[in-house]
Formats: C-alpha cells, sequence, structure tokens
C-alpha cells in the first residue's frame, strides 16, 4: 500500500482510499482530499512534517500521521 507520505515531491498521484476513522477522517474529507481527486506534491518540510500538496486547485498542508492515512496510487 503506497500512502501519500510516501509519495515524492513533484509526483501527482490520484486517492484510492481514507483509512481512519471519525473526525479524523471526516476532517481530511472536508479539506477536499475524497476518493479520485488527484493530489500533486509540492514539497516537504525538511524533516518530513508537514506535507505541502495541491488538491482542487488550492494549496493545503497535511501532517505527516494524515498523509499516512491517504492511500494513493
Amino acid at each position: 500500500m503506497k500512502t501519500l507520505r510516501d509519495a515524492p515531491v513533484g509526483a501527482t498521484v490520484r486517492v484510492v482510499k481514507l483509512h481512519g476513522e471519525g473526525a479524523t477522517k471526516r476532517r481530511i474529507m472536508d479539506m477536499g482530499v475524497t476518493k479520485d481527486v488527484e493530489i500533486y506534491v509540492r514539497k516537504v518540510a525538511p524533516l518530513g512534517d508537514p506535507v505541502e500538496v495541491t488538491v482542487r486547485g488550492y494549496e493545503l498542508s497535511i501532517r505527516k500521521e494524515d498523509a499516512q492515512m491517504i492511500e494513493v496510487e
């Protein structure tokens, strides 16, 4: 399983599935990260947290543990 955390900088990936439960999963979905949406990985902070991505035309920073819940291809 490849997650958003594993995606290299400059890659465009497609969301396959969101893992997690309850409020955390709902928050990720509210940010526009849903199944089949494309995500462009813009940059990763020096220590790997957070990951800056472009989703649905806007920039978003996602924490490492949240990125681990997003399965991509």
